[in-house]
């Protein structure tokens, strides 16, 4: 009997609050002036009888940001993302500066700014880590290398420094040699002449840290083919594509018949560059082949002998 009345009792509120709702819907629906039917059009209710724009610039409740169909990332507001570029990973702050600031309290944000300094950067371990980062940014930024390379060298420093490599070795050529290791990782063409001659470092400090690097964190790399090189040395000397493809070919036929073996990779792209230019009358001299690679016109020459020879 109990059973059956608390179900009447639910069944009456339920039925209560429905007609509430409808109440209220009904009064919302309705028009205040003539007791028509509104609807809404784009960001206005309207009455559909007497035209009375009942409401006007409704809030919108939904993100402010477009979600596409291929987008599969969460974009909720939660700072700036996290970058390995950076030793704390983007997450702390920064006192800025200001010009409008005058006087004691000027006087009063640099010293909290150097105090804010010296907490975030706390330890010598984290100071060489700012002062790599530093250079690292500095680089891929001369050398015109993307975001992804740049944390690939941040994270192969972070390596190192985890494997205690630094100890009496320079920070600037493990800054080049990560860089560097980065390039040759991601199949992008870069030499150690181009890397160090934009970096701090020279190449002896350079080879000292790839050696290290190389020795003791296993890097996944092979030597240097001439065809990395082909792109860019082509785009550098203006050649058409076909001038290009023929290189391609010239390249491969030397490293089977092992021209190309013992020899300057840089080099040997560089006379096959020349080589194609000849056949196809393009405009391209032995000494402008020789200046986009970096090396002499003799070795250009020696390489472009033995292709033809054959």
């Amino acid at each position: 009997m109990s059973h059956a009345r608390s179900t009447r009792v639910r069944s009456h509120r339920t039925a209560t609050t429905a007609g509430v709702d409808e109440t209220e819907r009904a009064s919302v629906d309705e028009c205040p002036e003539c007791g028509g039917r509104t609807q809404v059009d784009a960001a206005e209710r309207v009455c559909s009888d007497c035209g009375l724009v009942v409401e006007t610039d409704r809030i919108d409740h939904g993100p402010e940001w477009r979600s596409f169909a291929d987008d599969q990332t969460n974009p909720k507001r939660t700072g700036a993302p996290l970058t390995r570029s950076r030793h704390d990973r983007g997450l702390s702050t920064e006192i800025g500066r200001s010009t409008r600031v005058k006087g004691r309290k000027r006087r009063r944000l640099a010293r909290m700014r150097t105090q804010h300094n010296r907490a975030r950067i706390s330890t010598k371990r984290d100071r060489n880590k700012v002062y790599a980062y530093t250079e690292i940014r500095r680089l891929t930024g001369a050398l015109e290398l993307p975001t992804s390379l740049r944390d690939t060298a941040c994270t192969l420093f972070d390596s190192a420094q985890a494997e205690s490599l630094l100890r009496g070795r320079s920070l600037e050529g493990f800054s080049a040699a990560c860089v560097y290791v980065a390039c040759r990782t991601a199949n992008v063409a870069r030499t150690v002449g181009e890397v160090c001659e934009a970096a701090k470092a020279t190449e002896a400090e350079h080879r000292a840290a790839f050696d290290a690097m190389n020795r003791e964190l296993g890097l996944p790399i092979g030597p240097t083919g001439p065809a990395e090189y082909l792109p860019r040395f082509a785009s550098d000397l203006d050649v058409d594509a076909a001038t290009e493809r023929r290189a391609g070919e010239l390249v491969d036929c030397a490293v089977e018949e092992g021209i190309a073996n013992g020899r300057n990779p840089v080099g040997v792209a560089a006379a096959c560059l020349y080589t194609a230019a000849r056949e196809r009358d393009a405009d391209c001299t032995q000494q402008d082949a020789a200046d986009v690679a970096g090396v002499t016109p003799v070795t250009v020459r020696r390489t472009y002998v033995e292709l033809t020879a054959k």
